[in-house]
């Protein structure tokens, strides 16, 4: 179930988009507009794994490997980036305070 409402107010706080625009762009087929829900979902996203999974698996898996962390905000995004990838991939966790100490 895609909580539309929520996504809209966490992600979509700064633009003036209905949910049925966000529905398109889930279900639609442009890429580049894939790639900018991802990016405002990995931003802001208060429910960053639920909401990435509105994306089909393959999907998800070349807007992760294709985005590139900016500088701006760049701790940030790279651990909401690294924490999508440990869960959804089990990719290596990069984030030190995280890890297990042995």
């Amino acid at each position: 179930m895609i909580d539309y409402d929520r996504i809209k107010k966490d992600c979509f706080w700064d633009l003036n988009i209905s949910i049925d625009e966000i529905a398109d762009m889930i279900s639609g087929s442009d890429f580049r507009s894939k790639a900018f829900l991802f990016e405002k979902i990995l931003l802001n996203s208060t429910k960053l794994l639920r909401d990435l999974r509105v994306f089909k698996i393959y999907e998800l898996k070349l807007l992760l490997e294709g985005f590139k962390v900016p500088q701006f905000n760049y701790e940030y995004v790279f651990r909401r980036k690294n924490i999508a990838e440990v869960y959804l991939f089990d990719k290596p966790l990069l984030i030190d305070e995280l890890k297990w100490i042995a």
